[in-house]
Parts: structure tokens; sequence; C-alpha cells
């Protein structure tokens, strides 16, 4: 798991993009980019990271499912993910 801190700095991180998602396309339209460096660094889309939902693991992300592959396994291996079966041949 994750540490708490490391999640609650990703979810500011999103808030931040979200709140200066219209500004930053205006800026880059016009193509502005010393209005551009003004803004935080987090207001870059860039800096967020795809965090796994369950765990918070980040390396190993599916986006499909939103979640890391180990989280990924054992909900499929226990039937909480529809359409997913073990292949086998």
């Amino acid at each position: 798991m994750a540490k708490q801190a490391w999640l609650e700095r990703n979810k500011k991180k999103r808030e931040t993009v979200k709140k200066y998602a219209e500004l930053r396309a205006e800026l880059k339209a016009k193509r502005d980019y010393a209005g551009l460096s003004k803004l935080p660094r987090n207001a870059s889309p860039t800096r967020v990271v795809n965090r796994c939902e369950m765990s918070g693991r980040r390396h190993g992300y599916l986006r499909k499912f939103n979640c890391s592959r180990m989280t990924f396994r054992e909900a499929a291996m226990n039937g909480l993910i529809p359409g997913v079966t073990k292949a086998s041949w």
C-alpha cells in the first residue's frame, strides 16, 4: 500500500491540473510560453502519476482497469472483474 501522503499529493495535483486546464490551453494557443512558465509546476498534466485505485501502486499500472497488475490478478482470480478469465490451452 502506498503512503497516504503520496495519494493525497497526487489528488492535489489532479485538482491543480483541472483548475488551470482552460488557462493552459489558452496560453498554448497564443504560444505565450512566458505566461505558461509562470503557472504552478503542478498545473502541468504530466506531473500527475497513474496510481492503482486499490493499492496506490504506481508501477505495473493497467490503464484499462485502473489498477496495478497484482491487484488486477487478485481481482480476476476472485471473479470480481467481469469478462476476464484465466487463459488455458
